[in-house]
């Protein structure tokens, strides 16, 4: 391979981690099937790794890449043709619905990942089969990734998501974005799964980064586009929360990839620009009075946003914030969250007892920040052989590597 195909490559591979879910959902559209138009996407970039080498990369490749994908995948129904006559009959279809490639580019207005994520999301297919088949078509989790989110085997996880491509093709579910008197009861799904693709990426659930700059843009651009859209209090909520925690994106972890605990945050790194935006928004989502979770939550992350320093913050009002969450979406990681928070209002000791009761429910016995929690309390309080025992504790179930090294460090420091 001579030095010009290394650099094709390595272009088609940036388009491909870019652009792939773009060409995918319009492809989906354009093909009307999932699995045919995931054939065609890669067909399309086998493609490009062949001929741009010799004509040059084009100067729109997602446009081209539809087109070579639309024109794969009518060849591909005309050679099964042979064998089931109704393949025929759909490549001729798709052959006079042919558009031009500079049209698709210019359809700035209409996009087709958010049709996308409603047709994911749409209330024919089971809750579960909506996220996991979102996160794997739009967002491109791996069937691994978002089996680890779903405690569930791999196997399983990709059987759901066949069943639901299944349910779209069977039942005639429309590639289209809901008409807006239907837009509301819809919403509450869609809002879910891009709040579980933010926090894939703002908080990988293992591997060797801390986080997924890609996932969290993509969260955050989908969030745009459901404000634009429908600019209902808790879609300004969550896209608030999503501009206040990426916001500290660049402080959470050291250049070397180590993880930094917000108290410890150098705050002159946060960006001010996401945090003003995402403030606005919460006090416009506060203002409708139809508000729910995700703005309590935005609205404690400003909280946090506007302190100078971890002392400097306002910890009553974070508590606060904390009880009335409890009674809008009970939980028990909300209830370790505001423990946290009592902690750091009341004394190490007032926030440990209320840790120790959560974990004596058992409902968090295996959830790594709960143990890690603990064990930072305890320390604190100068406990170390209990501090000991939860960083281990907590050591054994994470996966993510910049954690394990900080709960490694953490013990490391008990022992001197």
């Amino acid at each position: 391979m001579n030095a010009s195909d290394v650099s094709v490559r390595r272009a088609v591979d940036a388009i491909y981690r870019n652009e792939s879910r773009r060409v995918l959902a319009t492809l989906i559209r354009l093909l009307g099937d999932f699995d045919l138009a995931e054939e065609a996407l890669h067909d399309a970039f086998r493609a490009a790794v062949e001929q741009w080498a010799t004509d040059g990369i084009p100067a729109n490749p997602r446009a081209w890449l539809v087109s070579a994908g639309r024109f794969k995948a009518i060849d591909g129904l005309r050679r099964r043709a042979r064998f089931d006559a109704s393949q025929s009959e759909i490549a001729a279809r798709l052959h006079a619905e042919v558009e031009d490639p500079a049209v698709l580019a210019e359809e700035e207005l209409e996009d087709d990942r958010l049709r996308l994520v409603f047709t994911c999301c749409h209330p024919a297919l089971p809750a579960d089969a909506q996220v996991a088949l979102t996160l794997r078509e739009v967002c491109g989790l791996t069937t691994e990734e978002i089996a680890r989110a779903f405690l569930v085997a791999p196997s399983t996880l990709a059987q759901r998501i066949v069943r639901a491509k299944n349910k779209i093709r069977v039942a005639g579910i429309p590639y289209e974005v809901p008409p807006r008197d239907a837009l509301p009861e819809r919403l509450d799904s869609v809002l879910h799964v891009v709040y579980l693709v933010f926090n894939e990426g703002y908080a990988a659930s293992s591997g060797e980064s801390l986080t997924r700059h890609d996932l969290s843009v993509e969260a955050i651009r989908l969030g745009r586009l459901l404000v634009e859209l429908l600019p209902e209090a808790e879609a300004m909520g969550l896209l608030a929360l999503m501009l206040l925690h990426e916001s500290r994106r660049e402080a959470r972890s050291t250049p070397s990839g180590e993880l930094v605990l917000l108290d410890a945050q150098d705050r002159s790194l946060w960006n001010r620009r996401m945090i003003e935006e995402g403030s606005d928004l919460v006090t416009r989502a506060l203002s409708t009075r139809r508000f729910g979770p995700y703005t309590l939550q935005a609205a404690i992350a400003a909280v946090h946003a506007d302190a100078s320093s971890a002392e400097a913050t306002d910890w009553e009002e974070i508590v606060g914030l904390y009880d009335v969450l409890l009674l809008a979406e009970p939980s028990p990681i909300v209830e370790l969250n505001r423990s946290v928070a009592i902690a750091m209002r009341d004394g190490p000791e007032a926030g440990l007892g209320l840790i120790d009761a959560l974990l004596a429910r058992g409902v968090l016995a295996e959830y790594h920040l709960a143990h890690s929690a603990r064990a930072d309390l305890c320390r604190r309080l100068g406990r170390k052989v209990e501090a000991r025992a939860a960083y281990e504790k907590a050591l054994s179930l994470t996966q993510l590597e910049p954690e394990r090294r900080f709960l490694e460090k953490r013990l490391a420091e008990l022992a001197n």
